[in-house]
């Protein structure tokens, strides 16, 4: 395990390989946007806008996918207020069991702002039982639900011949994840390539008890699909020079955002501005950090130390400290949602501990082999 020598990001991230001078894909991205015409960009981002209004045929311009999070608030704002377009905002919500209180009143405040919004709500059931059996096959519960949020938006813009869709971050830019990559920084109708998505397989979601017509909204379509309704989807962040976690948390608290008051060794977070509706994916992180030897610290630090505003060293304390951190009451609060002991939660994840980075020291307790910032 390697780390990058500017930020801490490890080489251990899939999909993401490092340069030959031991510089991580998104440190040299964010080094070359000193070079970037600004205004070069924002011409292409015209034209992109003015696609949208040319093939707007439904009274829609574009579509945004949303949690109603930091993310998509400050994205439907700037599209509706900076571009001046017309989106529909599409929702894919949790099951009541899953949803946070926090979750749906920050839905509640983005539509106040003026948004038509469509929620699509998965079968619970389906939902629950694919949950279950991604933790036990993957150890990774949302690899099911991922492919549903993912799906959803570009579904939902055929059957309305809507052709634009906006979407946030670019991951292979601004993390690494380069398999996702399209023809430009803005391009993303490669989405389906994404880590989890496996090219929008769902093959393994099928069984003698769950068919195809059971789970639709799981299903991403097909490239030719794709095609023929002329869609195209587009990463705003590509065009915005202070694209982070924490501007886009400041702007949205600023317009009315709810945030977590959690510790930050409760929910793996320093600021509480990530994953508002829902608790799930705390231990998601958490699960993360003991496969590859990273979790959300390591991604907020990473663009703190990038944008200059925290250095590697006060970045390294920051990830020993509460990387990988989880509150037990988010894990028993799965067991429970999913029909197993919190014993046999640790069981399953106890089967996908990257043994080269962890020893285990209990059930449930792993020590890292490797130092934080200097790797193995």
């Amino acid at each position: 395990m390697k780390y990058c020598k500017t930020c801490l990001q490890p080489d251990t991230r899939p999909n993401s390989v490092f340069h030959n001078d031991g510089i991580c894909p998104a440190c040299k991205y964010h080094a070359s946007l000193k070079e970037v015409n600004w205004d070069e960009r924002k011409k292409e981002l015209l034209k992109i806008v003015e696609f949208g209004r040319a093939n707007n045929r439904s009274g829609y311009d574009c579509i945004i996918g949303v949690s109603g999070g930091k993310d998509s608030l400050r994205q439907a704002l700037f599209v509706k207020e900076i571009l001046k377009m017309r989106p529909l905002l599409v929702s894919l919500g949790y099951p009541p069991e899953q949803v946070t209180e926090r979750g749906v009143q920050n839905i509640s405040n983005m539509i106040s702002h003026g948004f038509d919004c469509i929620t699509i709500n998965p079968a619970p059931g389906i939902w629950k039982d694919l949950k279950r059996k991604g933790f036990k096959q993957y150890t990774n519960s949302f690899r099911s639900t991922e492919l549903a949020l993912f799906s959803s938006v570009p579904k939902l813009a055929i059957a309305y011949q809507i052709p634009l869709i906006w979407w946030g971050e670019n991951s292979a830019l601004q993390v690494g994840e380069t398999a996702i990559m399209g023809k430009s920084g803005s391009d993303g109708n490669n989405l389906r390539k994404m880590n989890t998505l496996n090219g929008g397989d769902i093959t393994w979601l099928l069984s003698d008890e769950i068919k195809k017509n059971q789970i639709l909204q799981y299903c991403y379509p097909s490239p030719e699909e794709m095609e023929q309704a002329n869609l195209r989807i587009t990463f705003l962040g590509y065009f915005w020079k202070d694209w982070s976690l924490l501007n886009n948390g400041i702007y949205s608290i600023l317009r009315g955002l709810d945030i977590r008051d959690e510790k930050p060794w409760e929910i793996g977070d320093p600021y509480g501005i990530t994953s508002l509706d829902e608790d799930f994916v705390t231990f998601n992180q958490m699960i993360k950090y003991l496969k590859y030897g990273f979790g959300r610290i390591t991604d907020y630090v990473n663009e703190d130390i990038r944008n200059g505003i925290m250095t590697r060293e006060d970045g390294v304390q920051l990830v020993k400290k509460y990387d990988g951190t989880c509150s037990p009451k988010y894990i028993e609060k799965f067991a429970n949602y999913i029909g197993i002991t919190v014993e046999e939660f640790w069981e399953q994840v106890d089967q996908s501990v990257n043994s080269e980075l962890f020893e285990k020291i209990g059930l449930g307790k792993y020590k890292p082999k490797f130092v934080v910032g200097v790797g193995l």
